[in-house]
């Protein structure tokens, strides 16, 4: 399996100040930037657009990972795209297109993911693994920060590592996720990690430290 990655979840940094958060997880050795998009529609929260991530692009220039949390998706894809997504997540349950909205991605020179919500079973992306750079398995249902990991997922995440095979397919995990619960994902097949509050605590001088612990549990896992 490949090597574990660590994507903070800028949900979870100080709004008023997310240039320098950024810059922050950038220099404490974040390997990508996790950015949620939420419509209010698809879950019940709203958060940025694509003028904050245009804005966001100078300050790093580590992977822009956009979790599109928006239903429907096709219409926002190219905005986020030019404000410089490098990879771009859309979820199965978002519309009924889920295969052209893949291939709409990798048509906009971004790499293309799927997300599924914790009751949304594995066999979903079945017919699309051929479309995708990365899936993200929800561990806790998807519209809030700070909610608790569901344990009952690590079967969906197995499953999905199975279904992968040698795919170069990253498997992505968000929700819930600390030194404890990054160990258990990591068996069970993640290897890419979102974090929000378990990563953001502390202030930006806690950031490296924060980083370093979630590698370590991953890497003992």
């Amino acid at each position: 399996m490949a090597e574990t990655l660590i994507a903070p979840s800028i949900l979870s940094a100080d709004f008023a100040a997310l240039g320098a958060e950024v810059r922050a997880m950038t220099a404490a050795g974040a390997d990508w930037l996790h950015i949620d998009v939420m419509d209010g529609h698809f879950v019940p929260n709203l958060t940025i657009g694509p003028d904050v991530l245009r804005c966001l692009r100078p300050h790093s220039d580590l992977p822009f990972d956009v979790h599109l949390m928006v239903a429907p998706v096709d219409a926002h894809l190219e905005a986020f795209a030019r404000a410089g997504a490098d990879l771009i997540t859309v979820h199965a349950e978002a519309g009924p297109h889920l295969d052209r909205s893949l291939q709409a991605i990798r048509g906009l020179g971004c790499r293309a993911g799927v997300a599924l919500c914790p009751a949304t079973p594995a066999d979903a992306v079945a017919h699309v693994l051929d479309r995708v750079d990365l899936i993200l398995a929800m561990t806790v249902n998807p519209g809030f920060g700070g909610q608790a990991f569901i344990p009952a997922q690590g079967g969906k995440i197995a499953r999905l590592r199975a279904m992968i095979g040698d795919r170069p397919i990253r498997l992505q995990v968000d929700g819930g996720i600390n030194p404890e619960t990054a160990a258990m994902a990591v068996r069970t097949g993640a290897d890419v990690l979102v974090a929000g509050s378990a990563l953001f605590r502390g202030g930006a001088q806690a950031y490296a430290d924060n980083i370093r612990r979630l590698r370590l549990a991953a890497g003992e896992a």
